[in-house]
C-alpha cells in the first residue's frame, strides 16, 4: 500500500508511513530508569514503556473525521492489521512510547504522584496541514505508574469515553478526540458495582488525539509537602525542570503570546490564557448539561480541553446538584459546583506557576476568572434562547429558568427545543406555550420515582441535629462512617420534596407546573420584545431560530443510550454503537430513531468506571 493517495486534495499516509516528531520526549526529561515497575519517578516527565500485547484484537468503532487528524483515511481503518497497530500488539513505525509523570488534588487532597497508569503516550503525529497531534492508548498495559492496577481498561469504559469525547467535538465542546476503540479476547477482572461481585471484561484500548495530554498536575510534580496529607511532589525544589516544561508549553502551544524575551511575563500571560480557556470550557459544560465528575487537577487540560471522560453523565432531569460519579459522596463535583472547581483547580495550577512567577501576578489574573466565565456563559445562553442582543438582566432571565426548570422537573436538553418550537412572535400565546413545556414535566410518581435519598427519613434527621450542632468549620465526625455533609444536607431536601408530593395529585402537579412556566415565559417574551426592537437585520424571527439551531442539541449521550450500545458491543454486535456514532457526529438534527432523544426517567447518571 503505498503512500501519497489524495482525499479531499490531502496526501493520506499508511499507518506505516506516519510523520512523529516526539517533540515532547526531545524537550523534556524522561526517567534514567527503564525498568517497568512501580516507583516514585523523580526529575523526569516520561519513563519509557512498551504496550502488553493483546490476543485476537478486533475494531468496535473507529471515527473516520478524528483519524483524519492523523492523515489515515478509511482504507487503512479498515485494514486486517489495523486494530493490532491501534491496540499496541503490532507497533507503529516512528512511536516512541511513554508514560507521562503527574501529581494531583484528588477531592480537594493532594494526592502525591500519580501518572499514567493505564495511557501511554505513542507519539507526535505532524500531519499535511502541519499540525501536531499527540496520540494516546489508554487500556495497553502497565506503567511505572499502575501501583498495583493492572494497566487494563474494559469494553464498557472504553466505548463510553470514545462516544463521549466525538459527541463533545460535534457539540462545539473543546476536547480531545478518540481516534479507535479495539477489543480483545483477553480478559480482566472487575467488580462493577464494588458489592463482591467480580467478573470477567474484555480488554480494550482506545486512541486518544491531541495537541498535548498535559494537565494542571503535570506542574504539580515540583509540589512541596502538603501540610494536609503530608505528601509531596517527586520533583520538588528542582525549578530547572519547571522553567523547562514552561517554555516548552509557551513556545509549543501558546506560542503567540507576548513575553519571548521575557520570562516571567510570557509565564504569566500563558496562565491568562490557560485561566481563560479553562473557564469557557466550564461554561461550555454547564450549556450542554454535562458533569465531568472527576476534576481533579490531574483531569484539568492545559488547552482547556475536555480530558480524561470517566463516570461523566449528560444530565436529563434538570437538578443543579445533579451528581454523575457514584463515589463523590459529599456533591463535590457536582454539575452546579463545576465553574467553582475548576477555578480552584486554576489557582492551584498558579501556585505551581508562582514557584518560579511572581505570586501578584498570578493572583491578579485569577481575580478575573468570574468576568471571563460570565461572559462566556451568558453568551452562550442567550444563543440557546434566541436573544441576538445583550441586556443587563439576562442573568436573572437566566436563572429565573433554571428555577422554573427544578420545580418543574423538566428535562435539560428538551426544554430548550421546546423554546425553540415555540411561536414568541406572530401567534404567541402563553397557554398554550406553557402547556407544551408542561407536557415535559414529570408526574407525581415518576417524581417520586426520580428522588432517591440514600438515607430515612428518621435517619435523616437524626444525622441533620449532628450536623445542625456543629460550630462553623468544625470537623465532621459524621466522615468517620464516610457520611458526607453536602449527602445529608441533600437527602434533607429530597425529603422535604417527598413530603410535598405525598398528597398531591397530578392534576394539582400540573396546574402547579403550568403556572411556574406560564410566570417564567412572559418573562422571556418580554425579552425577545426587546430583542427584536433592537434588531436592524432583515428577518430577525429566522436568525434567532438559526442560531438556536446551532446551539441546542437534539441528541446528547444519555446514559440509558450509551448502555444500550454497551450491552449489545458486550454481546459482540458493535452496529449499535456504529449507528450511535453516526448520530453523535450530528447532535443538532433529529435522527430517525426516537428513543435516541428519549430521556430515561429514573436514571440519576451515577456511576463508576474502571
Amino acid at each position: 500500500m503505498r503512500n501519497g493517495r489524495l482525499a479531499g486534495g490531502i496526501a493520506m499516509k499508511t499507518l506505516e508511513s506516519l510523520t512523529f516528531d516526539n517533540a515532547a520526549l526531545r524537550d523534556l526529561p524522561v526517567d534514567s530508569v527503564t525498568e517497568n515497575t512501580p516507583r516514585q519517578v523523580r526529575g523526569a516527565c516520561f519513563s519509557k514503556v512498551s504496550p502488553t500485547p493483546l490476543a485476537n484484537p478486533s475494531t468496535v468503532v473507529y471515527s473516520a473525521s478524528a483519524m483524519r487528524l492523523l492523515d489515515l483515511d478509511e482504507e487503512q481503518l479498515q485494514r486486517a492489521d489495523f486494530p493490532g497497530y491501534l491496540c499496541g500488539s503490532k507497533s507503529i513505525p516512528g512511536a516512541d512510547y511513554a508514560a507521562h509523570c503527574y501529581c494531583g488534588h484528588q477531592f480537594g487532597y493532594f494526592s502525591g504522584q500519580l501518572g499514567d497508569g493505564a495511557t501511554m503516550y505513542v507519539g507526535e503525529v505532524l500531519n499535511s496541514n502541519n499540525q501536531r497531534w499527540e496520540i494516546q492508548f489508554k487500556g495497553a498495559g502497565k506503567t511505572p505508574f499502575s501501583r498495583s492496577a493492572d494497566g487494563r481498561k474494559v469494553l464498557r469504559s472504553s466505548l463510553r469515553e470514545f462516544l463521549c469525547s466525538e459527541a463533545m467535538f460535534h457539540l462545539g465542546v473543546p476536547t480531545t478526540r478518540a481516534g479507535s476503540c479495539v477489543v480483545s479476547s483477553d480478559t480482566v477482572v472487575r467488580d462493577i458495582l464494588y458489592d463482591g461481585n467480580p467478573i470477567d471484561e474484555k480488554c480494550t484500548v482506545i486512541l486518544r488525539i491531541a495537541p498535548t495530554f498535559l494537565r494542571f498536575g503535570s506542574f504539580e510534580i515540583f509540589k512541596s509537602i502538603d501540610r494536609m496529607t503530608g505528601r509531596m511532589g517527586p520533583s520538588v525544589g528542582q525549578t530547572d525542570i519547571l522553567r523547562r516544561m514552561l517554555r516548552y508549553v509557551k513556545h509549543g502551544f501558546y506560542s503567540e503570546l507576548p513575553g519571548e524575551g521575557d520570562e516571567e511575563e510570557g509565564a504569566v500571560e500563558m496562565f491568562r490564557q490557560i485561566m481563560g480557556r479553562t473557564a469557557r470550557l466550564a461554561a461550555h459544560w454547564q450549556i450542554v448539561g454535562f458533569c465531568h465528575g472527576v476534576l481533579n487537577t490531574d483531569n484539568m487540560s492545559i488547552l482547556g480541553l475536555t480530558i480524561d471522560y470517566g463516570p461523566y453523565g449528560f444530565m436529563e432531569t434538570f437538578d443543579p446538584g445533579f451528581i454523575c460519579n457514584s463515589s463523590d459522596k459529599g456533591g463535590r463535583y457536582s454539575y452546579e459546583s463545576q465553574p467553582d472547581i475548576c477555578k480552584w483547580n486554576v489557582k492551584k495550577l498558579g501556585e505551581m506557576f508562582s514557584l518560579v512567577v511572581s505570586e501578584e501576578a498570578l493572583s491578579s489574573v485569577t481575580e478575573e476568572w468570574d468576568q471571563v466565565y460570565e461572559s462566556a456563559y451568558n453568551e452562550m445562553m442567550r444563543k440557546k434562547l434566541g436573544l441576538l442582543s445583550e441586556s443587563p438582566d439576562d442573568g436573572s432571565l437566566f436563572a429565573k429558568l433554571f428555577e422554573t426548570m427544578q420545580a418543574t422537573h423538566s428535562d435539560f436538553t428538551n426544554t430548550f427545543l421546546l423554546l425553540q418550537s415555540a411561536t414568541f412572535l406572530d401567534g404567541y400565546d402563553t397557554d398554550r406555550i406553557s402547556q407544551t413545556l408542561t407536557d415535559n414535566c414529570l408526574s407525581v410518581a415518576e417524581v417520586r420515582r426520580l428522588l432517591k435519598p440514600a438515607f430515612s427519613k428518621s435517619q435523616c434527621l437524626a444525622l441533620m441535629r449532628v450536623i445542625q450542632g456543629l460550630p462553623e468549620g468544625a470537623f465532621n465526625p459524621l466522615s468517620m462512617y464516610g457520611i458526607e455533609v453536602g449527602t445529608v444536607l441533600r437527602d434533607h431536601e429530597i425529603h422535604q420534596n417527598l413530603e410535598k408530593l405525598e398528597t398531591q395529585t397530578d392534576e394539582e402537579r400540573t396546574q402547579i407546573c403550568k403556572a411556574v412556566w406560564s410566570d417564567w415565559i412572559r418573562l422571556y417574551k418580554t425579552r425577545i420584545d426587546l430583542d427584536r426592537d433592537s434588531y436592524t437585520g432583515p428577518d430577525y424571527s429566522g436568525e434567532r431560530l438559526t442560531v438556536q439551531k446551532c446551539s441546542n442539541p437534539v441528541v446528547v449521550p444519555r446514559n440509558h443510550i450509551l448502555q444500550r450500545a454497551i450491552d449489545r458491543a458486550e454481546l459482540g454486535d458493535y452496529s449499535m454503537a456504529r449507528r450511535l456514532l453516526a448520530v453523535l457526529e450530528r447532535p443538532y438534527e433529529k435522527p430517525a430513531e426516537d428513543w435516541l432523544c428519549e430521556r430515561d426517567i429514573g436514571d440519576k447518571g451515577a456511576c463508576a468506571v474502571s
